[in-house]
């Protein structure tokens, strides 16, 4: 099966793994994440865009249940791979639109609704842009914003500098996967990360790959 085509039943595998870590999901079913090489860690690699349709809209499910707690007024999700998840979550919470900032800047967009911007898997920098005309859905309500995947945290600390343009701090980040622990570091207490499920940092084995300070057996 192709990457993020489907689950499959529980639990997962023990490792050594080789090409791909099974994610354990809340429901007890396993979704292979193919494993990405960094040399000293490896991580498994999640691309929403790609996903089959039940895998994209069971996370969603997921997300927004861990969302609600938080009683969101507005979902803002991130370019790219947030904007998969951002209006399922938006329309399961009965919300009648969402607001999608963009890295391309229309001619009536302010400079001063900009930040820069990059990611673990883009880090070349550039500029996330808010259109002004919906600027105004965000005063005053109850902000969450959405994610595809929290890994360093860069992407999802830009957003947060979006919002602090407008003066508003979100009431939480919500992602499909939280990727190991290095977000977690520069993260501000204050925003709970709400996550549809989590995947560890990896680290060689003989054999293949296990979670980072975990011993294979």
């Amino acid at each position: 099966m192709e990457p993020w085509q489907g689950f499959t039943p529980g639990p997962p595998p023990a490792p050594p793994w080789v090409a791909s870590l099974p994610a354990q999901l809340p429901d007890g079913r396993v979704l292979a994440l193919p494993i990405r090489d960094y040399g000293e860690v490896g991580v498994g690699g999640f691309i929403a865009n790609q996903a089959a349709f039940p895998v994209v809209h069971q996370l969603a499910e997921w997300l927004m249940a861990a969302l609600r707690p938080f009683a969101p007024e507005v979902v803002v999700a991130l370019p790219t791979l947030g904007q998969v998840f951002g209006p399922l979550v938006a329309e399961r919470l009965g919300h009648a639109n969402w607001v999608a900032p963009g890295y391309t800047r229309k001619r009536w967009y302010d400079e001063a609704l900009s930040v820069e911007m990059a990611s673990s898997t883009g880090p070349l920098p550039r500029r996330l842009w808010l259109d002004p005309r919906v600027a105004g859905r965000l005063a005053g309500r109850r902000v969450v914003l959405v994610d595809d995947v929290i890994s360093t945290g860069s992407s999802a600390l830009a957003g947060l500098a979006l919002l602090a343009r407008l003066g508003v701090r979100p009431v939480a980040l919500g992602v499909a996967m939280a990727q190991g622990h290095r977000w977690q570091a520069g993260w501000p207490a204050e925003v709970p990360v709400a996550a549809a499920f989590t995947s560890p940092l990896l680290r060689r084995v003989p054999g293949g790959w296990a979670p980072a300070g975990a011993v294979a057996g």
